[in-house]
């Protein structure tokens, strides 16, 4: 694995029958993805996913992805970049379309995971999100990150203009529900919960490794 791969998943030999196909993944989807892989039974594929804290820098993802598509374009018959555009201002997009690669569509997963169509019509801009992902991940990813552990004040700076935390899960577990609504109790927000399933994910990964 390499230093900034979180997650490597290598499916079955081929044997040169079938296409080979590259995912290259949010390690905030990795769960998700081999949940999917194992629903299906891809068996053709491989995974690689890249450390999700990068969403706290998105302007290291695109050079990222270009690098590993780069390394990896000659040992595959395809490349699927599973990112939506997470921040970077269009130039994921602009470099798969220079790579010939493909990537999620949508402007993050809180999207695609809803359905991009949908999650437009809702147009919330009061709202702040989390994920199966988050909602195990939320000290890491939120508190710390934001400094609340160390100056709890700050949540009025904040979620100032928040009105609500929409938990959009991809599996129902009362456990993580439950922890849901304490993280919306703690920035004093109101609670909303939505099951998503995996939402565009899922259909995008259809498309591309049953096609």
């Amino acid at each position: 694995m390499q230093s900034d791969d979180i997650l490597t998943h290598q499916g079955m030999t081929q044997n040169g029958k079938g296409a080979r196909i590259l995912l290259l993944a949010c390690g905030a989807l990795a769960r998700e993805i081999l949940a999917l892989i194992e629903r299906n039974a891809w068996t053709h594929i491989d995974l690689k996913c890249l450390p999700a804290i990068l969403h706290n820098a998105p302007e290291k993802i695109t050079p990222l992805i270009r690098e590993k598509v780069l390394e990896h374009q000659d040992h595959y018959d395809r490349i699927f970049v599973v990112y939506a555009d997470c921040g970077t201002g269009g130039q994921l997009q602009t470099a798969c379309d220079a790579l010939g690669v493909e990537m999620m569509a949508g402007p993050h997963c809180y999207s695609f995971f809803e359905g991009n169509a949908e999650f437009a019509a809702r147009d919330e801009f009061t709202a702040f999100y989390l994920t199966d992902f988050l909602v195990r991940q939320f000290d890491a990813f939120v508190r710390k990150p934001l400094g609340l552990d160390r100056y709890p004040d700050l949540r009025d700076t904040y979620f100032a203009h928040y009105t609500k935390l929409v938990y959009q899960s991809q599996i129902y577990d009362e456990t993580l529900l439950k922890q849901a609504q304490g993280y919306a109790d703690e920035l004093g927000l109101a609670f909303e919960h939505r099951h998503t399933g995996f939402g565009d994910l899922e259909n995008a990964l259809n498309d591309q490794l049953c096609n």
